[in-house]
Formats: structure tokens, C-alpha cells, sequence
């Protein structure tokens, strides 16, 4: 669960940044919010949270 708010908050940042800025247009923001959504209810939907949270979990891992 503090893996997904982590990311959710960082895309969140970045698409702020991004539409002030003028690289992203309110539209394309718009696209990806609702590809998302219906991204989460297919079968792919377990198996991206899961590649996400094994990422988190190899990044948290690394000492440099």
C-alpha cells in the first residue's frame, strides 16, 4: 500500500510539473488517466502492481 501512494504521489508531482510547463496538454493528461483506469481492470492489472512493488522492493535494496 505505501509503494502505490508513493507512486501515485511522485506521477501526481511529475504531471503537475509537466502541464506547467506545457509539455503535457490537459487532453494527454486526460488519455493516461483514463488508460489507467481501465488499465486496472483487466487481468494485466496484478501482474503491474506486482512488477512495481518488486522494483520498489530491489531499489529500496540498493546501497550505495
Amino acid at each position: 500500500m505505501a509503494v502505490s501512494i508513493s507512486v501515485l504521489l511522485l506521477l501526481v508531482i511529475l504531471a503537475v510539473v509537466f502541464l506547467r510547463n506545457g509539455g503535457l496538454k490537459f487532453w494527454h493528461a486526460t488519455v493516461c488517466v483514463l488508460l489507467g483506469f481501465f488499465l486496472a481492470g483487466t487481468s494485466m492489472a496484478p501482474t503491474i502492481a506486482n512488477g512495481i512493488s518488486t522494483t520498489a522492493g530491489v531499489v529500496s535494496g540498493l546501497h550505495p
